[in-house]
């Protein structure tokens, strides 16, 4: 017998009873269980798609006109001679819990991003955007720039969060706030041991057409593909590309594009003596060939059309203005050229084993354990590669809990090289990823790389007063990084959601994924 959707929710751990209102209801398999529901402590993908379902961000981008509107802000004006803005609030907007939401909560959200007191990298670097936020009336909130922004509206993309509810504004991760949030979105959510239940709210703004949705971990791809199949379950966010075939066959499936503009990469760390030099960094990047890689892990062919994978040379997508693509990829090894590199920088082969100092070296390769959904083995015909040339290698899968922990942050100098995935919205602030860790800055410097040119780059991005100079700035940061190599550029791999013919109305938006949620139907 088919369990019920109260049975399923017991069994996920989530409640032990629930009086469910009655409507559509939809259970949806994701990477993994968000880190927190708070948007200040986001580590994740899949805490941003969580939180764009329960609260509200005060700007964002219609996915289908991209133009820049608001659900909770009716207009809005420069002050302060352009270092800030006046937004005037829409009116009867409620928190889940019946409070009105009002400027205060606008800028209780700010003056908790700016206080030292809350330890969220988020909040770091909004630091470097924020100076503070005036309540002038209850629907009248003036934001304050650091300094003046030729785009302010694009640096208002953070979700508000609830004064009352927290009372002072240097925020904890382990706050209630963190399992049970109190939004003004769509839904409301609480999450428990195995899963995420969301439940409609109806309020001014909101009115979504699915009443329950349930959130659940997928871990085998085949696994999840088959649930979906037999209607075990009504979407699956990410289809690795080896089962899209699968949903692709089925007439009862369909599968949507979903555009994360993310990139994969292979962290360097430059604290390590044997590759502090460019040339050793130069070197392992001849060494990668990632159109083996490419097959090996993801099965895209040499020579295949339309592949859901592209090479990058640098830290943006190739449909990103700020690519620059006077730097080419490197899309086959080159190990003579590698091996030359090596020796120049003093690395010497005993054995057809590369030592340093007279030790071998052994490098210690780690990956977030989650990529191996969407490119298989990844890992190790990395390690392989790199075997083959002649470095002793360690490979290790690393937990999204050590991820978040040591490797955001910082702290995983154990490590020779982390392959990792970043993702951007519409803005692509790279900042964060290659500043120098200070005062706010670089908060989610892998290895904390250090370049002076690149700083300066960073700033000069900053301080674009146009479209133009922003586009200089990341086109030379882009030739300088793909030279200094703290990361070894890999690909884009684009992502793919499937869900059953029944979910219609169901317009994903780029990153964010939920914003048009209020257009989702399910059946009837």
């Amino acid at each position: 017998m088919k369990p019920t959707i109260r049975t399923m929710f017991t069994a996920l751990g989530l409640v032990s009873t629930m009086a469910l209102a009655t409507g559509a209801s939809l259970t949806f398999y994701e990477e993994s269980l968000p880190s927190s529901m708070n948007p200040l402590f986001a580590q994740s993908m899949v805490d941003n798609r969580v939180h764009e379902l329960v609260l509200d961000r005060i700007y964002h981008h219609d996915p289908i006109t991209n133009e820049l509107v608001s659900d909770v802000v009716e207009r809005w004006e420069l002050a302060d001679g352009g270092k800030g803005v006046r937004l005037y609030l829409k009116k009867g907007i409620k928190w889940h819990d019946g409070q009105s939401m009002t400027s205060e909560d606008v800028c209780f959200t700010i003056d908790a991003m700016l206080d030292e007191g809350t330890p969220s990298p988020i909040a770091e670097k909004q630091r470097a955007v924020f100076s503070g936020c005036e309540a002038e009336k209850a629907d009248v909130a003036v934001v304050k720039f650091t300094k003046v922004f030729h785009n302010p509206l694009n640096r208002l993309g953070f979700h508000v969060i609830p004064k009352h509810v927290f009372g002072e504004t240097a925020i904890r991760p382990d706050h209630q706030f963190s399992n049970r949030p109190v939004g003004t979105g769509s839904m409301k959510g609480s999450m428990g041991r195995r899963g995420v239940v969301f439940e409609k709210v109806k309020n001014e703004h909101h009115d979504a057409q699915i009443a329950q949705m349930t959130l659940q971990e997928g871990n085998d791809p085949l696994v999840q593909v088959r649930t979906l199949l037999t209607n075990g379950v009504q979407g699956i966010i990410a289809v690795p590309p080896p089962y899209r075939a699968d949903v692709s066959a089925s007439d009862e499936l369909t599968l949507k594009s979903y555009d994360l503009r993310s990139w994969w990469f292979v962290a360097v760390n430059q604290e390590k003596p044997y590759l502090s030099d460019k040339r050793v960094r130069q070197a392992l990047n001849l060494i990668v060939d990632r159109t083996d890689l490419r097959q090996l892990s993801i099965g895209v062919k040499p020579g295949e059309q339309n592949s859901p994978c592209e090479f990058i040379s640098g830290p943006f997508v190739q449909t990103s203005p700020y690519y620059n693509r006077s730097v080419a990829t490197q899309p086959r090894s080159d190990k003579e050229t590698a091996f030359a590199l090596l020796a120049e920088a003093g690395l010497k082969q005993v054995g057809g084993r590369w030592h340093y100092n007279g030790q071998p070296i052994t490098l210690r390769i780690g990956m977030k354990a989650p990529l191996n959904n969407e490119a298989p083995d990844l890992l190790s015909q990395v390690g392989n590669q790199l075997g083959a040339a002649g470095f002793d290698r360690q490979e290790f899968r690393i937990t999204v809990d050590d991820w978040n922990r040591k490797v955001l942050t910082g702290q995983a100098t154990d490590y020779d090289l982390v392959v990792g995935k970043w993702s951007f919205g519409l803005v692509e602030d790279v900042n964060p990823l290659f500043h120098t860790r200070k005062s706010g800055r670089g908060a989610l410097n892998i290895f904390n790389y250090e370049n002076p040119q690149v700083d300066a780059l960073l700033a000069q991005y900053d301080a674009a007063r146009t479209d133009t100079e922003a586009k200089d700035a990341y086109h030379q940061l882009h030739e300088k990084l793909a030279d200094e190599l703290p990361y070894l550029f890999l690909w884009k791999l684009d992502t793919k959601s499937a869900w059953r013919t029944e979910v219609r109305g169901n317009t994903i938006s780029p990153y964010y994924y939920w914003t048009a949620f209020d257009s989702w139907k399910y059946g009837g």
